[in-house]
């Protein structure tokens, strides 16, 4: 498939940069995946124009990258560059936030050959500004939506793994936290008296997770559930478990949200997991008001702008804050106009002389 990648695929410099993400800088796999997705796409780009492929055609998605060595990678030019933004934008169909996804994979390769290793002396991608991305608002459940969707997991009574699924939804709409995170949490990973959890964000960076009653609630059911003969053979730590009785996957955790979100009659609306990471956040915010930092830790957030999406400002807080300006109760009646007098003509008094030099 064209979106799947293996760094085989790539030159050895372009490996080494892969392994300086994944070993050094302490990149999840997946992110490194996605800077491979992106440079594959630049090199085939610039590979077709030179051979003269169409970039609609199976031959353009066939060509090999493994060419794109140091040697032509430093021959690569600052307007080659914006001619790929181009490409990208007028035939592919990305918008900024996509087109400026590639270019930060592109400054991140040459970042690394020129201020890392040494390996070039010019940097071609360094002062091409990065396209504006539209700062749309997070799509989020309301509270009312959300106790809906808890009530389809709890009254889905032919589940078998209804435990299981009620604590996930639970987790997610509680703790804000990603798919990543949940499917890889351990049951080591948490507090004796479930109080807080470990989890392992991005960048294999590590937090700690506050839990509420809630969460306590779901996740004592689930562990009673561990303990039940059933499960005695089971040898994965996982604390969300498959039907196979291994750690579950991303992929089956976006499939049961999917699932519960369209008994919930919500599946309009576009939601996904991730928007459940946003409904968590704003409620938090706009309900619990929990302090912007303070939400920002509990996101995993590296940057303070990252979190600063779920400050916006609710159409209801809107209509409150207007009621709270003291001039909002200063009403009274419109007086009214003065009664103008009638002459015998039935003319207005005031305009008897309007016409007075008509004549």
């Amino acid at each position: 498939m064209a979106n799947e990648i293996s760094v085989a695929e790539f030159s050895d410099i372009v490996q080494e940069f892969a392994s300086y993400k994944l070993g050094i800088q302490g990149c999840s796999s997946k992110t490194v995946d996605e800077y491979l997705l992106d440079l594959r796409t630049f090199f085939r780009f610039l590979l077709a124009k030179e051979r003269g492929i169409d970039y609609e055609s199976d031959e353009f998605l066939e060509i090999d990258v493994r060419v794109m060595d140091l040697k032509r990678i430093s021959a690569i030019t600052t307007a080659q560059i914006y001619d790929f933004l181009m490409y990208t934008g007028n035939i592919r169909g990305n918008q900024s936030s996509a087109k400026a996804r590639k270019l930060s994979s592109i400054k991140g390769l040459y970042k690394y050959l020129v201020n890392k290793r040494n390996y070039l002396d010019v940097n071609p991608a360094q002062n091409i500004e990065t396209p504006k991305s539209k700062k749309a608002l997070p799509k989020f459940l309301t509270l009312e939506e959300s106790i809906a969707l808890l009530d389809c997991v709890q009254n889905d009574v032919e589940s078998k793994n209804r435990v299981r699924d009620y604590a996930m939804l639970t987790l997610f709409l509680n703790c804000g936290m990603r798919v990543s995170e949940l499917v890889g949490i351990k049951l080591t990973d948490m507090d004796p008296e479930l109080r807080s959890l470990r989890v392992i964000g991005k960048g294999n960076k590590e937090r700690i997770i506050y839990l509420n009653q809630a969460c306590r609630t779901a996740l004592a059911q689930l562990i009673e559930e561990r303990r039940s003969p059933k499960f005695a053979s089971v040898k994965s730590k996982a604390l969300f478990l498959s039907n196979r009785e291994q750690r579950i996957s991303v992929k089956t955790v976006q499939h049961i949200v999917y699932k519960y979100l369209a008994m919930a009659g919500l599946e309009a609306k576009h939601y996904s997991v991730h928007k459940l990471r946003h409904t968590a956040a704003t409620l938090m915010y706009q309900s619990g008001q929990v302090d912007v930092r303070v939400l920002k830790d509990i996101l995993g957030h590296e940057q303070l702008n990252t979190t600063q999406i779920y400050t916006h400002v609710s159409d209801a807080h809107m209509q409150e804050a207007m009621e709270m300006n003291p001039l909002a109760t200063v009403s009274k009646p419109m007086p009214k106009a003065p009664k103008k007098k009638k002459t015998q003509q039935g003319e207005d008094a005031d305009n008897s002389n309007d016409n007075s030099d008509a004549e």
